[in-house]
């Protein structure tokens, strides 16, 4: 096995609709907008859940200003 998810049933409401896909994803923090791009994740069409991988929110994060706040008032 590869390490990566794979998921076949949605955790939240059991639908096999679930699937793997890739995309932007466009998030706000504090009013300000930021475009994580090309996020791989699992996404329900029934209900809406989305899961990500450990890399993925690790990218996410990087991304997000919100992170970005935090590690400069650690550096300082």
């Amino acid at each position: 096995m590869n390490g990566k998810l794979q998921i076949k049933t949605c955790p939240t409401c059991g639908s096999n609709q679930i699937r793997f896909v890739v995309r932007d994803i466009v998030r706000m923090y504090k009013g300000l907008t930021y475009t994580v791009p090309k996020v791989g994740f699992y996404d329900c069409p029934n209900c809406g859940e989305k899961v990500y991988e450990r890399e993925t929110m690790l990218k996410i994060e990087f991304h997000s200003p919100a992170y970005h706040k935090a590690e400069a008032l650690v550096e300082a």
